[in-house]
């Protein structure tokens, strides 16, 4: 039994990338059978605000935190929601609807690679030509961005064409517009860095996390809602009209909730580092998955470009697992102790403590 709960955190980050499979691939169904993707951003933020509602409030009465929602707080919060998760979300799923749900994972895999270009812009990662890790990490860089690239301007040729499950009706057969999709997916990349970023100034000004995922996932859903109202102006999008739609939302925003607690707890045992080398898994799933039973096309280029990226983020990854190797000596001497190796990821993590200040 004790060597099963050494597991469990292996288990829920591969049972998370199943989840997020599933999201990008049903999601996609939907939006292709004729949901709107902004009408879907609002309906899935708004579940995911009801379901962390009771949440957030038992957590304000058991937290040890009494600090109040002040100006600069909610400031940051109102920032952070608009560009790292409402114009992250809509330009991701609108891209998912154009490229493939394939594409939209491995892009996904960006997000690291594109973070440290941001933080380095910031001043908050150190670059030094002379140090391995810092080579290692902009090498890494360089191929998640050559991977991006190539996923959007070479296709190639059609690869596992398959017809064992069809469903050409729900999934159609690809897009005039791979490049535009294509492009709003390293858009999202970079919105979802930002976010990431804003998470050391949101954290000192509100420590209690259960309670700014709240608040950032209702300003989200009200500025989704006034930016929809005013791009779509047929009320009948807000209309759901089949069970897979009405489903996709329910599923997307109870997911968003379940995907927080499994994701921070498996942060609190492994480390940011530990969660982060799991991510390509999605990519891998969801490439399998729709081209086996949902008749997606993948193209040669798209696999080359993917595994580009795969590759860079492991050696971003590698590159800052040696740097928090040389901040801390000898904290990994003791392999066994797991403790010490997980204070140490969640103490050094992607970004550096010098953005406190913004």
């Amino acid at each position: 039994m004790g060597e099963l709960r050494g597991h469990l955190p292996a288990l829920a980050m591969i049972g998370l990338q199943f989840h997020y499979a599933v999201l990008a691939i049903f999601t996609r169904a939907a939006l292709l059978q004729g949901m709107s993707a902004r009408v879907f951003v609002v309906y899935r933020q708004a579940i995911a605000t009801l379901a962390l509602a009771p949440i957030a409030l038992n957590s304000k009465r058991r937290s040890s935190f009494k600090t109040s929602l002040g100006l600069k707080s909610f400031s940051l919060m109102f920032v952070t929601s608009l560009i790292g998760i409402t114009a992250n979300q809509n330009t991701y799923f609108e891209g998912l609807y154009l490229a493939s749900s394939t594409v939209a994972t491995a892009m996904s895999n960006l997000v690291p690679a594109v973070t440290f270009v941001m933080a380095a812009i910031f001043g908050a990662e150190k670059v030094d030509l002379r140090s391995l890790r810092s080579v290692a990490k902009i090498l890494g860089t360089v191929l998640c961005v050559g991977g991006a690239i190539t996923m959007a301007l070479l296709k190639g040729q059609k690869l596992l064409h398959m017809d064992l499950f069809s469903f050409k009706h729900v999934m159609g057969m690809g897009s005039e517009n791979w490049l535009l999709g294509c492009l709003l997916l390293l858009v999202s990349s970079f919105c979802w860095s930002f976010w990431i970023i804003m998470q050391v100034p949101i954290s000192s000004s509100c420590p209690d996390h259960i309670s700014s995922t709240f608040w950032m996932c209702l300003l989200t859903t009200i500025q989704s809602g006034i930016f929809t109202l005013l791009v779509e102006l047929d009320l009948e999008a807000w209309k759901l009209s089949s069970i897979l739609e009405f489903s996709s939302c329910l599923y997307a925003g109870i997911g968003i909730a379940v995907s927080f607690f499994i994701q921070t707890w498996c942060i609190s045992i492994r480390g940011p580092l530990f969660c982060a080398m799991f991510n390509p898994l999605c990519t891998v799933i969801t490439a399998m998955v729709a081209a086996t039973f949902l008749h997606e096309e993948l193209y040669a280029g798209s696999v080359i470009g993917a595994f580009a990226v795969i590759v860079g983020l492991y050696t971003v990854l590698w590159g800052k697992a040696k740097e928090i190797e040389e901040i801390r000596p000898g904290a990994e001497s003791n392999i066994e102790n797991d403790d010490i190796s997980c204070k140490m990821d969640l103490e050094e993590p992607l970004l550096s403590d010098k953005l406190e200040s913004i």
